[in-house]
């Protein structure tokens, strides 16, 4: 990032405390983009993902932004960015600034990329991010997006998981805290309809219960916060 004079900090997945590695173990942090390993580093943080705004800010968020002590600038309006708790902003982002990408992937992941100003006093990033933020997008995704694929877990949901669409409508009143007998009731079917879609859709996603059933299929966008 030598162009614009920035460093990277990154996270594959802000709900996992491991780092980014390579092949080999070692640290991309300080391997590759010249953090630090000593002291108080951001990577060995492990409650980073809670603490800081800036994860916070990438659930809620899926373009580039940038972020100070005094707020966040996105090119859309974000309500919920406005809501985040910007006190003791430096120490509990631990950078004074930053352009952020968020990277939302399948299965519900999201990635987080931040590029942080090397000069101390530059605070306003307004000017970087109107020139760098599309390149820095770019970067970002393509990036995590390898990383993920390259380095990732297996599978963890089967291939072919195709709900239908009563699959689909009872897990979403589910989803809603409604029980088997009040989804037959508003959906006119019966109880044992009800658990067999239910029941259906659980061995499709390979899931152990109710909960992780409803939990896979929003992972898979078939049901979602206004279902």
């Amino acid at each position: 990032m030598q162009t614009a004079n920035m460093r990277v900090a990154l996270s594959h997945s802000i709900a996992d405390k491991r780092t980014p590695v390579d092949a080999s173990g070692a640290v991309l942090a300080t391997e590759v983009f010249g953090w630090e390993g000593d002291g108080n580093v951001w990577w060995r943080k492990s409650r980073i993902a809670l603490d800081s705004p800036i994860p916070t800010a990438c659930r809620y968020e899926s373009e580039p932004f940038w972020v100070n002590a005094e707020g966040f600038r996105t090119r859309q309006p974000n309500r919920y960015l406005d809501a985040i708790d910007l006190s003791n902003f430096e120490q509990r982002a631990m950078t004074w600034a930053a352009i952020v990408v968020p990277v939302h992937l399948p299965f519900g992941q999201i990635g987080a990329v931040s590029f942080n100003p090397l000069e101390r006093e530059l605070t306003d990033l307004s000017e970087k991010f109107a020139e760098f933020s599309d390149e820095l997008g770019l970067y970002a995704r393509t990036f995590i997006g390898s990383y993920v694929h390259a380095m990732g877990n297996a599978e963890r949901l089967p291939e072919r998981s195709c709900l239908s669409k009563r699959e689909v409508e009872c897990l979403r009143w589910a989803a809603m805290g409604k029980t088997d007998l009040e989804i037959s009731m508003i959906m006119s079917r019966s109880r044992a309809t009800v658990r067999f879609h239910i029941h259906n859709a659980s061995m499709k996603l390979d899931a152990v219960n109710r909960s992780q059933t409803v939990y896979k299929a929003g992972q898979l966008g078939y049901i979602g916060m206004n279902s």
